[in-house]
């Protein structure tokens, strides 16, 4: 039996809030134009000394970065709204965050932030292979699903567009790391259960490195509702530190391998 990570009121009242809103409502959350990168494909490498070109910059979508320009170790990440700081500070999510230690630690690190607001495991499988060929990245790291989950999206065609992103990936030798999510039973037990086994199960198949769940500590707590922002699905400035504490060990320990 699936053992569960987070409690029903925690994880309704924070992680699906909306779901009991009108159906507009919902649209607006995944179609959100709200304070994200919204698309943009964007490096969180620190800017250059004024005066000095931008040499690290990533290029247009479909073209190759001149040679010499990508930095030794280039992580790509493809996210929805939680990694893409939706209704926060620009650059002060979990993902600029992460740049930014790893920056500290080894000055040839570059982290490029591909997330799109309201992105499903449709959207980034389309998307990853031109982002492939743009970044050349020696890791992926995938924070999809949960927009499929709150649509009631057939669990085979996203796991489906898992497996279609990890064998790119591996195609290209990127190194993947799965960030995993779990749902409220609002959709019956059977469908929350084989959401959230599934990220575990497509880590073993394909030997990814896997964070179990981005809001662990964050929407499976008694106070769950005070971690996030009015609208109850995206998650405060101020705990943005605590996604990243669950994420970068992950990262760190497959970039290293």
């Amino acid at each position: 039996m699936l053992r569960r990570h987070f409690t029903l009121g925690g994880i309704c009242t924070a992680v699906a809030g909306l779901l009991h809103a009108s159906a507009n409502a919902q649209r607006q959350v995944i179609s959100s134009s709200g304070t994200g990168l919204e698309g943009d494909v964007v490096t969180t490498r620190p800017r250059p000394p004024r005066g000095q070109s931008a040499s690290n910059q990533v290029p247009p979508p479909g073209s190759a970065p001149p040679p010499g320009t990508v930095p030794a170790a280039t992580i790509l990440v493809l996210g929805d709204s939680l990694s893409a700081e939706y209704g926060i500070t620009r650059g002060k999510g979990w993902v600029a965050l992460m740049a930014a230690q790893l920056q500290k630690e080894r000055g040839d690190v570059q982290v490029v932030n591909a997330s799109i607001s309201g992105d499903t495991t449709a959207g980034g499988r389309s998307r990853l292979p031109a982002l492939l060929n743009q970044v050349r990245p020696v890791m992926v790291v995938i924070e999809l699903g949960a927009n499929d989950a709150l649509r009631g999206l057939d669990l085979d065609s996203t796991q489906n567009n898992f497996e279609a992103m990890i064998e790119a990936c591996r195609a290209v030798n990127a190194k993947v790391v799965l960030v995993g999510m779990q749902i409220p039973p609002n959709y019956g037990p059977d469908y929350g259960a084989k959401f959230a086994v599934m990220f575990a199960n497509l880590s073993k198949k394909y030997k990814t490195g896997l964070v179990p769940f981005l809001l662990k500590g964050i929407a499976d707590v008694p106070d769950a509702v005070n971690n996030f922002q009015n609208d109850r699905i995206h998650p405060r400035e101020e705990v943005h530190p605590k996604m990243l504490a669950n994420v970068l060990p992950e990262i760190k320990k497959h970039l290293n391998r």
